[in-house]
């Protein structure tokens, strides 16, 4: 039954979804992927063009290339990273956004758009060693640790400095990945000190001991935010569990497979609807579910938290079997698309698909394949 699952989940996802992408939600003349698309595969003009989405399209076509090749048309991979090269890094710096006619429309350096910078140029390095790429690596990590580390620890979410945001965890755990792959693409001792920096600012501020919770909102200097100090999502913390296992491989610590335990003791017990579904909020202190609620992306990342964590083997499978179902059944269409929330009674709600999920759906279905074809030749 899993292998099947996982069988009909991934060709709805490489052959259908991620083909469908290729086919019309990229500009033949320009190269860049489009932001949003309609149902009926038209594009849906939203305003803006951000440099996250480009490099969620570049990040997954790369690595979808080096290890599912028939799946990739990889002519698009070229033009995609001139693109963002020629568009979004201007006075040495990379900008937010372009309007729908590509021209300039928000000029800040985003924290978390930058962790995509890094993840999708590696990639892009590792599939075409284009060694441009690790040179705007460097320069966006030159330019993260000029200019954008903030006197309390950590990174500020934007340059220049807005002292009216939120201070968040999710751009760090994106830096964290991004920092992963680019050590893993050139071996550079700065990017794994970086990761260590990032792995004790997890542990020092995000993690809860008390709840063994990740926290989500924070105060300038990392004191938990007054109003939204008690949203999170268990989506972020499937996803730190699996990085927190990837981090091992790289500087290992107990502690931090630790909390990686912690971590999933709450979101698997209070996360996870009966059906397997992931809900988009609880409350930090009751566990309370406050947005029942289901975007697509969490259980992507549910998916990730379970290729990793210790569970005995015949509960991981079911486990999977249950997630991949819930995938199939309620988000994936029969027509190479999919549903990008459900609302609490997980019926599919009328949203368009943004060109960021792709990258989600890709990499959980990835790390389930990979964890499938090592336990199962054992």
């Amino acid at each position: 039954m899993f292998q099947n699952l996982l069988n009909s989940c991934q060709n709805a996802f490489f052959n259908d979804i991620l083909g469908n992408w290729q086919v019309h939600a990229f500009d033949p003349a320009k190269g860049f992927s489009f932001e949003s698309m309609k149902h009926n595969w038209e594009r849906n003009e939203v305003g803006r063009v951000r440099l996250l989405t480009q490099c969620r399209q570049l990040y997954t076509l790369s690595h979808a290339s080096l290890c599912h090749q028939d799946t990739v048309n990889t002519s698009l991979l070229a033009p995609l990273f001139e693109f963002i090269i020629c568009h979004y890094w201007q006075d040495q710096r990379w900008i937010f956004s372009l309007n729908d006619d590509l021209d300039v429309l928000d000029t800040k350096t985003d924290a978390y758009a930058m962790a995509f910078v890094l993840l999708s140029f590696s990639h892009y390095y590792l599939a075409t060693e284009d060694k441009r790429a690790t040179q705007y690596i460097k320069a966006t990590h030159d330019f993260l640790q000029n200019h954008m580390r903030s006197e309390f620890g950590g990174f500020d979410e934007c340059y220049p400095l807005d002292r009216q945001l939120v201070r968040r965890q999710n751009p760090h755990m994106h830096l964290l990945e991004g920092y992963l792959a680019a050590y893993k693409a050139t071996e550079e001792p700065e990017y794994k000190d970086q990761i260590d920096t990032l792995l004790e600012l997890a542990r020092d501020t995000f993690f809860d001991p008390e709840t063994s919770t990740l926290r989500e909102f924070f105060q300038s200097d990392w004191s938990i935010h007054p109003s939204d100090g008690h949203l999170i999502e268990p989506g972020h913390h499937f996803e730190w569990i699996w990085l927190l296992h990837e981090a091992n491989k790289v500087s290992p610590n107990p502690m931090n497979l630790n909390i990686s335990k912690s971590l999933w003791s709450v979101a698997s017990k209070y996360g996870v609807s009966d059906s397997s579904g992931v809900f988009n909020q609880i409350h930090a202190e009751t566990y309370e579910i406050l947005d029942a609620e289901k975007r697509i992306w969490p259980i992507t990342e549910y998916l990730k938290a379970l290729c990793v964590i210790e569970l005995k083997n015949d509960e991981k499978v079911k486990r999977f079997e249950k997630a991949l179902a819930f995938l199939k059944n309620h988000y994936f269409t029969n027509d190479g698309r999919w549903n990008e929330y459900l609302d609490k009674r997980d019926i599919p709600k009328d949203f368009p698909l943004p060109g960021t999920t792709t990258y989600h759906i890709f990499l959980g279905l990835h790390e389930v394949i990979n964890w499938s074809q090592t336990e199962f030749t054992k």
